[in-house]
């Protein structure tokens, strides 16, 4: 090997690994790793923000199974890329996270701008680790992407300090080898989850993150074909079944006793397949802890008093859900369950015939739901910002796909769907992207915009405007009968979107929206701003006909 700056070294590990993008924010300290990306095919993605890199990187992760990529230098960089590498951690979206540092040789004693960057992120990564020695390099790479995308996945960091990348060195990256094959459940355990679903009258399935991530489908849509198994999703795993399978409850873990809680009160079997407790906690659907539970995952059940597994069945899901299709065969269908098919026309009433005929101004969720799914094609994609939109969304946004109905549901931060949406588009120009978010999240990282427009990605930001935070106030009304401190006053949106260089419109009857969306669907070489008033007055009417949202 002739020997190379350690900074273009790392470009070429990066390479090797695949990465088409770094999302990120130049500093002086990843000086020379800037300068290296001038000869290398990555594409860098200027951001305003290192939120918002860190961000774009999560949705990377979480549309392709590969580890997204963002950049920021040291101290106050890297404290800014921390919320979106928590919520790609938590959330279980591959990441790597890579930081600029101080020289080595100053790391030891007060020094400007210096903190230890690792230690920081060993709360919300897998692994963070320090470039001492730019021989490593290879090695420190192969490891992080190969820890982000191992099950479960989640966020790596690594650290380059600037005298390390200017470091002469003569290391060949590491190629990655063939995909490594998980390992698979065993016989025993198998044959006792087909012996608890046999003995089942009234089963239901509980289907989470590690489905959608893991593209599980086809064996999951054979088991609930074959069985008649009713399936409720969580907000990540939306799509995992379609929601025009006969079978499908929609979404489980609003946080009220909406009608699919019933089904779980009812139930003598939870098929808990990829399920990641941060979503929905068991002390919601088993309050008693007395329900038999069958746990399906690439990981061994979390101890919880509510979530007492009778088998575990521990290994690759789809394999592990192919071999209990194998042993059931295709003709063993459950008898049907007249409650539970008594939900599922409840939720798909409330869903088409309710939410498609209110004319009312500002819109209600429900509408503004309907004709956004309307003028959506079954593989497009809703990316969900944090509010109480996003529990109107997981229950009033039908899914037909995985991964077309994003919703960070274990970390569970504001800000993520705008700069997610540039990323979404970069992964798939071919599809209609839409972040829909409530005027707080918006402006949180409204930055991006130029971002957006300055690559001239058509994403499409639906923004609901109320002049609040509206999930607080709805909470905070249900738990003490008043808010607090949950208005706030918004510019014009109108001009900034424009000066944004956005399409931009603001919606001005509930009749009015589909041909704006329309409109900023024809966009095709910048982003598009849509605002829409909301009616929130039924946040609380959902909680007086399903309940008080519950404490998590």
């Amino acid at each position: 090997m002739r020997a190379m700056k350690a900074s273009d070294l790392f470009l070429r590990c990066l390479e090797a690994e695949g990465v088409e993008y770094i999302f990120g924010v130049p500093g002086e300290e990843n000086a020379d790793v800037m300068m290296s990306l001038l000869d290398s095919p990555i594409e860098f993605v200027v951001c305003r923000h290192e939120q918002g890199a860190a961000y774009m990187a999560d949705m990377y992760g979480r549309l392709t199974g590969r580890p997204g990529v963002c950049l920021g230098t040291l101290g106050p960089g890297a404290t800014n890329l921390m919320t979106g590498v928590g919520q790609a951690d938590m959330d279980h979206s591959p990441l790597v996270a890579v930081t600029g540092q101080g020289a080595v040789t100053r790391l030891h004693k007060e020094s400007h701008q210096a903190m230890d960057v690792v230690a920081m992120f060993e709360p919300v990564t897998k692994w963070a680790e320090t470039v001492y020695n730019a021989r490593t390099i290879p090695e420190i790479v192969r490891k992080a992407f190969k820890l982000a995308q191992a099950e479960k996945p989640g966020a790596t960091h690594i650290e380059l300090p600037e005298d390390v990348a200017k470091q002469d060195v003569d290391e060949p990256p590491i190629v990655p080898g063939t995909k490594v094959r998980r390992p698979v459940a065993d016989e025993k355990s198998i044959d006792a989850a087909v012996a608890m679903i046999e003995a089942a009258e009234r089963p239901v399935l509980l289907i989470g993150n590690g489905c959608a991530r893991t593209r599980v489908t086809k064996q999951l849509n054979r088991f609930v074909d074959a069985t008649g198994i009713y399936a409720a999703m969580t907000f990540m795993a939306k799509g995992v079944v379609s929601d025009r399978h006969d079978r499908s409850l929609f979404a489980a873990g609003l946080g009220i006793n909406d009608h699919v809680q019933s089904v779980f009160e009812h139930a003598d079997l939870v098929i808990s397949v990829g399920n990641d407790m941060v979503e929905w906690h068991p002390s919601r659907w088993n309050p008693d802890h007395d329900t038999p539970i069958l746990h399906i995952d690439f990981t061994p059940a979390e101890v919880d008093a509510a979530y007492r597994c009778d088998v575990e069945v521990v290994g690759d899901i789809a394999a592990a859900l192919w071999a209990v299709n194998e042993r059931l065969g295709d003709d063993h269908r459950k008898d049907d369950v007249p409650l539970y098919a008594n939900v599922r026309e409840k939720l798909l009433y409330e869903l088409t015939v309710e939410s498609a005929d209110d004319d009312g101004f500002p819109m209600k969720p429900q509408r503004i739901l309907h004709d956004l799914r309307q003028e959506m094609d079954d593989h497009d994609i809703v990316i969900s910002d944090v509010g109480a939109h996003k529990m109107w969304t997981a229950r009033h946004y039908p899914t037909y796909e995985p991964n077309t109905c994003i919703i960070s549901n274990g970390f569970c931060s504001m800000a993520g769907s705008l700069p997610g949406s540039i990323a979404a588009k970069l992964v798939h120009p071919d599809r209609r992207v839409v972040a829909l978010q409530g005027d707080g999240g918006f402006m949180m990282n409204v930055q991006e915009l130029a971002t957006a427009a300055m690559y001239g990605v058509p994403c499409v930001q639906l923004v609901w405007e109320d002049g609040g935070y509206g999930l607080i106030e709805w909470k905070q009304t249900l738990g003490f009968g008043q808010s607090s401190h949950t208005k706030f006053a918004n510019p014009d949106f109108v001009q900034l979107g424009e000066a944004f260089g956005c399409f931009t419109r603001r919606v001005e009857s509930a009749a009015d929206l589909r041909p704006t969306l329309q409109e900023a669907f024809a966009q095709t070489d910048r982003p598009s701003l849509v605002i829409v008033p909301v009616d929130y007055r039924e946040n609380l009417s959902l909680s007086e006909r399903c309940g008080a949202i519950l404490p998590r």
